[in-house]
């Protein structure tokens, strides 16, 4: 695996060494010691998949607060997606940025979001899957977001949104909180 971190601390682009031959390729997409070797959480305990059927679908910017703060690790397993991790740790040099990263199942590489971010994607094609690996169980008590256009951060997404939870719509300005 190639890890490249980002502007955000503790934020990589890990992208899947391809090894080619008749058949297709092999590649690793997670090794416990490679994590830890780079400072990255290697705990792993809940995995999900996220379908989405319309592009223009955005899902986020969602993260766990205190006492259940948890790291992810996010691949696109079929279409395209534009993946976004957010910088919330107010303590961080880089808080309240963000990056951006597409992931697609072509480019096989994920995007890893340490605790104390916040995460949130756009499909850029139809039939789009996100595969999720967290290092925390789901705590309804923990779950929080922020809205995915709030000024506080200006996000710059690709293309519109077309499809979104009301949820995700109705978090108040970050400011606000």
């Amino acid at each position: 695996m190639i890890f490249e971190e980002t502007k955000l601390a503790g934020v990589f682009l890990i992208s899947a060494e391809l090894h080619r031959d008749q058949r297709g390729f092999f590649a690793r997409t997670w090794c416990t010691q490679e994590f830890q070797e780079h400072g990255l959480n290697p705990t792993l305990v809940q995995c999900s998949i996220s379908f989405n059927r319309v592009k223009g679908t955005l899902r986020g910017i969602h993260y766990q607060a205190e006492p259940y703060p948890e790291a992810k690790l996010v691949r696109c397993t079929k279409g395209r997606l534009y993946d976004v991790a957010l910088d919330l740790r107010p303590g961080s040099t880089t808080y309240k940025q963000w990056i951006a990263a597409e992931l697609s199942e072509e480019n096989h590489r994920a995007l890893y979001i340490p605790e104390g971010c916040a995460h949130g994607f756009l499909t850029l094609e139809d039939n789009t899957e996100a595969l999720y690996q967290m290092s925390e169980f789901y705590h309804a008590e923990g779950a929080r977001g922020v809205r995915w256009n709030d000024p506080a951060f200006g996000i710059e997404w690709p293309a519109g949104v077309c499809v979104i939870s009301e949820r995700d719509q109705a978090y108040p300005d970050y400011g606000a909180k």
